[in-house]
C-alpha cells in the first residue's frame, strides 16, 4: 500500500529506517528516478513510501509526523537507562553508549 511521497530520496530512506526500527515493514520506491525528471513527469519520479501491511498505516503516519516536526519546544531531556547520560529530547540514541531511548517512558 502506498503511504506517501517523500520530498527526496534521503528523507524517504530516513522514514524507512524509522519505520523499520518500529517494526513496520516498508519499501522506498522510485529512489533513483529523480534523474529522469523532464523525461518522465515529476509526479511519477517522486520517491514513494510503501507499507507491506496496510494495517500499519496509522502508526506509520504518526511516526513520520513526529519525525517531521521533532519534539515540542521545551520538551524534557531524557536520561539514558544504560549509562545515565542526559540527552536532549530530539535524540533517540545515547551519544555516550549508543543505547536506544525507550520511547514509551520518555
Amino acid at each position: 500500500m502506498k503511504l506517501m511521497h517523500a520530498p527526496n530520496p534521503v528523507i524517504g530512506q530516513h522514514w524507512v529506517n524509522l519505520l523499520n526500527v518500529a517494526g513496520i515493514a516498508c519499501e522506498l520506491h522510485n529512489r533513483y528516478l529523480t534523474g529522469a525528471l523532464g523525461e518522465i513527469p515529476a509526479e511519477q519520479c517522486a520517491p514513494e513510501l510503501w507499507l507491506v501491511d496496510e494495517r500499519d498505516e496509522r502508526l506509520a503516519r504518526k511516526i513520520i509526523e513526529a519525525a517531521t516536526h521533532g519534539p515540542e519546544p521545551g520538551a524534557t531531556p531524557w536520561r539514558c537507562a544504560h549509562c545515565g547520560e542526559w540527552l536532549e529530547a530530539q535524540f533517540t540514541e545515547c551519544w555516550q553508549c549508543g543505547a536506544t531511548r525507550d520511547l514509551g517512558t520518555g
